[in-house]
């Protein structure tokens, strides 16, 4: 069978959003490991390096002034203003990646998801991860030990308003197993890979079949 990639394709962007904990960035992980077809994209943050992050692999880390005016010269397909800190989408790798076929994964809130539907038109692909309960979600963000009690309560406090956001998303996944949620991002991935007008190159895969080709 022939590999239907084959055919010239236009990559996409796939969007995962969730509140802080709900598993975005474990699924994010997977998804990558998993599929040769995607690679991360790589925000530029005003925030420090926590513990074990690498400058251009996690984040690219830089000051406020020259985010600033990376922000002037509308360098960025998206910004948004997180608990004090900026982070932002550059607009240059993005669309070298999407020209070469590939797909491209952003782990952004619903401010940036926003943002960038207004430029992405129909290369974004959006996800909302949900947790099961808030419940649950409290007790991932005091498990997973990074934060301070105040810091849980803050994020607690922004979740609240950030799930009320999933409407504005294409798919909604609620996080109950890892391993699940992952193999339906998959699935959604593959589905939105084949949409007709994705294949650019179909016209002239057609034509050659009935040239005998």
């Amino acid at each position: 069978m022939n590999d239907p990639f084959s055919i010239g394709r236009r990559g996409l962007m796939l969007v995962l959003s969730s509140p802080s904990g709900a598993g975005k960035t474990t699924i994010s992980r997977e998804i990558l490991a998993n599929d040769d077809n995607i690679e991360m994209s790589v925000s530029m943050t005003t925030r420090p390096p926590r513990r074990g992050e690498v400058d251009g692999k996690d984040y690219n880390f830089t000051d406020m002034e020259s985010f600033n005016l990376m922000v002037n010269r509308r360098e960025f397909l998206e910004y948004a203003k997180v608990f004090d800190n900026y982070y932002g989408t550059p607009s240059g790798p993005v669309l070298d990646v999407l020209a070469s076929g590939r797909d491209i994964l952003f782990d952004i809130d619903w401010q940036g998801t926003q943002q960038l539907a207004e430029k992405a038109g129909d290369d974004l692909v959006s996800i909302f991860i949900l947790p099961p309960s808030m419940m649950d979600l409290e007790h991932r963000l005091k498990t997973r030990a990074q934060d301070s009690a105040e810091v849980v309560a803050r994020r607690m406090a922004k979740a609240s308003d950030e799930v009320t956001h999933y409407a504005e998303y294409d798919y909604i996944i609620v996080n109950y197993d890892i391993a699940d949620s992952v193999a339906k991002v998959s699935a959604i991935l593959m589905a939105e890979r084949l949409r007709r007008e994705r294949q650019v190159g179909l016209g002239e895969f057609v034509k050659g079949l009935r040239q005998g080709r």
